[in-house]
């Protein structure tokens, strides 16, 4: 992800293990693209690092807690969009 936060880490620090996986979820707080590379590495099954927030043990149970998934981008873009109009519906409107 070239827009990623990431993109100037060292990619040591995003395969970790243990609390080091801390620090390295820490880069994604905030990030552009934070939503799209947890869905690569979700729809692509990847096994190592740190992607999009999660370790792979966390990615390990979402794939297991929702195995009918078959697009990870599509759901979390549907979720995004319909938490965008929500919150455009939901904000109180000021004169």
């Amino acid at each position: 992800m070239s827009s990623g936060l990431c993109r100037t880490a060292q990619a040591d620090e995003l395969f970790v293990e243990g609390a080091a996986q801390n620090r390295a979820k820490a880069l994604c707080t905030g990030c552009p693209v934070q939503a799209s590379c947890l869905a690569y590495a979700l729809d692509h099954r990847v096994e190592h690092g740190v992607w999009g927030g999660m370790t792979e043990r966390e990615r390990r149970g979402l794939l297991k807690r929702r195995p009918t998934v078959r697009s990870w981008a599509r759901l979390l873009d549907t979720a995004r969009r319909q938490s965008g109009e929500d919150d455009a519906v939901a904000a109180p409107r000021t004169a």
